[in-house]
């Protein structure tokens, strides 16, 4: 049996007068969302209404129709036909196509409402992408497109970006395999290639973030706020090719540079332009570099000279500025916030206080004939220029002038430096600076070898003398010994090309005693006794070790590498490691601290702890007994009877044991007690009977 198809009547439309028409309860938007009504008015006076009203007849009491209908679904496009008419643009019965529900229908006008709302499916992103690219390649431009649908440019521009990706990706985008924060990441590179390349790694990674697609599309570019990029700056950059990448839907800080190699290019002539203009100021050299590294003024000597006093006029200006600057500070003490007329007087009146306080230096003609510069730039992306530093090897030498001043030859040297100015020799890099590559290459004049070729070569003889130095112990050995020996016997000692040094630190808590301890002494003379067998100059050490036999050579070597040990622990300079390793040192070498004279007195330790440590000591000592005999004597008291009992046993306190060895101090379970004398003894000591004083005695024996 056929199935019966069920018959579908449309609702009837027709065009209704718009005074006819109100608003119907039954609408169920309530929030303002999206375009305005306003917004959308000046739509429909545009491109008219693309979509007509669904209403319902108004029924009276009885059931009838009033000739009225009510807007249960397309509220906002009444509202907006309600404003052009108040505002004279329309006339109040002017036609509006609508859709006419049968009144007699059991669907309700809320659910109408709903139902156009609901169903109506929102325009997919991409699909507004690509209409924005269809209006600009009819010709609209983004400030027109923007107007005709009532958006920012910035949004247009934004939309064009994303439907400019990689048709690939679109198309993974509108399958919902990516989403729009990752679309837009796509954005700040044009490349498709690139783009599909990037999205083809994320499957292998476990980040997929926006952030992470961005720091991959821009890897290897500088950005912009690099101070390379500043010092050289956009305009100039892009005017010699480069391009710049940016990103429009995050804060990019102006965006990448793409081509590093033409942005360094363009810093190194920047700067050497620069040192061009000093060549008049007659130094000696002038070092370009973009950066140079920390302590690169490391060993030269700079030049102090003498800032240049401010003219008359200048003086007079910076007067007035100043008093400018405090009549507008004053005025506007109490304002919450300056106004911008006065907030940019204000800055501008510092910038011209600041450039008046940075005034040039006056250097000696004669210092700068020998000083050079070191022209980079800063943190801020600014020239920097460093003037005034004299290399040691550019220093005028000392030389001792018998009878006097030779005649007129201070002031020939001077004069001939005002005569002739020289021209600076300008480095960048450590390479000799030239705009003419060619010309270079003819000039056959021997010049200095660059810096970096030389730390090249530099390197490798490094690297076989240390080969040469290992295969020859002997040598090795003195080598060492002889660095020791400069840091420890001479006050001024040249450097080495060993990288060793002796630190022999001091003690900062002087310890009672400790110049008087047998140690201290056998230092000090064994010091002084190799202290006499050394040359008095640190140019004749080396020949003086070369003759020094095996045996002696390792005595001394031992001494020199002695005074470097430091097993000090203290509060503020935790060192576990060294202090293991000098318990490693003290097991190897069989300290004794007891053998090398420190014995337990009142000074050293007795009278600086609480009587709980005392008793402690004398118990390990000497036994219980020992302690029970001082432990109800004051501190002072059984400080200085402990010190008694303890003197020849060899205790010491755990800071100056073996970390590892048994302590042979320890009570070997007899007591070897010992009585107090009488004056120390208690009132039940000294006054009781004679059988417990024979008690006391026989305890002691």
């Amino acid at each position: 049996m056929a199935t019966a198809v069920q018959k579908i009547t449309l609702s009837a439309s027709r065009d209704i007068p718009f005074n006819k028409l109100a608003l119907s309860q039954g609408n169920v938007r309530r929030v303002k969302a999206g375009v305005s009504i306003e917004e959308l008015a000046e739509d429909i006076v545009r491109r008219t209404l693309l979509q007509g009203l669904s209403v319902r007849p108004i029924l009276d009491a009885e059931g009838q129709e009033t000739g009225m209908f009510e807007v249960p679904a397309g509220g906002r496009r009444y509202r907006a036909l309600e404003l052009l008419v108040k505002q004279k643009r329309l006339p109040k019965t002017v036609p509006v196509p609508c859709v006419v529900r049968d009144p007699s229908t059991d669907v309700s006008a809320d659910e109408d409402s709903l139902a156009e709302n609901v169903q109506r499916v929102a325009l997919h992103p991409l699909d507004q992408f690509r209409a924005f690219q269809s209006l600009r390649d009819k010709g609209l431009g983004e400030e027109e497109i923007a107007a005709r649908f009532f958006v920012a440019s910035s949004v247009v521009k934004q939309r064009l970006r994303l439907a400019a990706v990689s048709g690939k990706l679109l198309d993974v985008y509108a399958e919902d395999g990516m989403t729009l924060e990752q679309l837009m990441a796509f954005t700040v590179t044009n490349d498709h290639a690139r783009q599909e390349q990037v999205w083809e790694g994320l499957s292998r990674s476990h980040n997929t973030e926006a952030y992470f697609i961005r720091r991959q599309l821009t890897e290897g570019a500088v950005r912009a706020a690099d101070r390379r990029a500043q010092f050289v700056g956009a305009e100039s950059y892009e005017a010699a090719g480069g391009m710049i990448l940016r990103d429009l839907f995050e804060h990019d800080d102006g965006g990448w540079l793409q081509d590093p190699a033409l942005l360094d290019r363009l810093v190194i002539e920047k700067l050497q332009a620069e040192a061009e203009t000093l060549h008049g100021e007659g130094w000696k050299w002038i070092a370009v570099a973009c950066d140079f590294p920390y302590g690169h003024t490391a060993g030269a000597r700079r030049l102090t000279g003498e800032t240049v006093e401010l003219t008359d006029e200048e003086d007079a200006s910076l007067t007035a500025l100043k008093a400018e600057h405090d009549a507008l500070e004053a005025q506007y003490a109490e304002a919450d916030e300056l106004p911008d007329e006065v907030d940019q007087r204000l800055g501008e009146i510092e910038t011209a206080i600041a450039a008046l306080d940075d005034r040039s230096v006056r250097y000696d003609p004669a210092e700068i004939a020998r000083a050079g510069v070191f022209v980079s730039i800063d943190s801020e992306g600014a020239l920097r220029v460093e003037r005034g530093f004299v290399r040691p090897e550019d220093e005028a030498p000392v030389e001792p002038v018998a009878g006097g001043e030779t005649e007129g030859g201070g002031e020939a040297a001077v004069a001939g430096t005002e005569r002739a100015v020289q021209r600076a020799v300008i480095t960048i890099g450590g390479a000799p600076a030239t705009s003419d590559p060619e010309a270079a290459e003819e000039d056959e004049t021997i010049r200095p070898l660059s810096d970096r070729l030389v730390t090249e070569l530099t390197a490798h003889r490094t690297l076989a003398l240390r080969n040469a130095v290992a295969n020859d112990p002997h040598v090795a050995l003195q080598a060492v010994l002889h660095a020791l020996c400069l840091h420890v016997f001479y006050r001024y000692a040249p450097e080495t090309c060993l990288e060793i040094t002796a630190k022999h630190s001091g003690f900062s808590a002087q310890a009672p005693g400790l110049a008087d301890t047998a140690s201290a002494k056998a230092i000090e003379a064994r010091h002084a006794q190799w202290g006499r067998q050394l040359p008095e100059t640190p140019a004749d050490l080396w020949d003086a070790l070369t003759a020094f036999d095996g045996d002696s050579q390792a005595a001394l070597f031992a001494h020199c590498a002695a005074l470097a040990v430091n097993v000090v622990k203290e509060p503020w300079n935790r060192r576990p490691g060294a202090l293991a390793h000098g318990d490693l040192l003290a097991r190897t070498v069989n300290l004794d601290m007891a053998a090398a004279g420190w014995r337990p007195t009142v000074d050293n330790y007795l009278g600086r702890v609480p009587k709980v440590r005392i008793l402690e000591a004398v118990r390990e000592a000497k036994g219980e007994q020992s302690a029970q005999l001082i432990d109800h004597l004051k501190k002072a008291d059984m400080a200085k009877e402990a010190e008694r009992l303890l003197e020849g046993t060899g205790w010491l306190p755990e800071p100056l044991r073996l970390a590892d060895a048994e302590s042979s101090t320890q009570a070997t379970g007899e007591d070897e007690t010992e009585a107090l004398p009488a004056f120390l003894a208690g009132e039940d000591e000294a006054g009781s009977d004679a059988d417990e004083r024979q008690s006391h005695a026989i305890a002691a024996e």
